[in-house]
């Protein structure tokens, strides 16, 4: 009897690695902790693309600040005509769309947008800007 319940759970488990525990097109394939966790972390940016060609200096100093229970605050320094500028915004974010997106509604409404999730690892957060080409790989801080 031990030896069949054994191989069930063994039977279980390469059906689920085999069938559909993938929720993003890149990864992870399967995780025991939970994807607002996940989510929650002092991120920055640590790769950008824009239609497939690299823009990550226009966002190498961009911090995005998002904590499990949906709290969220944006930083970004950047530079116009010689000045330096620092843009900090607070809000929230939630899971969309059967948590394949995220949803950013900041208190500067230039801020807000919705993102498809390619890949939520606890190191790791993909972004791609939802019907746009703007993709921001995020990197804890």
């Amino acid at each position: 009897m031990k030896r069949l319940k054994s191989i069930t759970a063994l039977i279980m488990v390469s059906g689920m690695l085999a069938f559909g525990c993938e929720d993003y097109p890149d990864g992870p394939a399967v995780s025991l902790i939970p994807k607002a966790e996940r989510v929650g972390n002092e991120w920055k940016v640590g790769e950008a693309l824009d239609n497939g060609t690299n823009v990550t200096a226009n966002y190498s100093r961009y911090e995005l600040d998002l904590t499990p229970g949906g709290a969220a605050t944006l930083t970004a320094q950047y530079s116009l005509l010689g000045m330096e500028y620092d843009f900090v915004t607070d809000g929230t974010w939630e899971f969309v769309s059967d948590e394949q997106k995220i949803s950013f509604d900041f208190a500067n409404d230039l801020a807000d947008g919705v993102y498809e999730i390619l890949k939520l690892e606890t190191n790791d957060m993909w972004l791609k800007e939802d019907g746009g080409t703007l993709e921001l790989h995020f990197i804890p801080r």
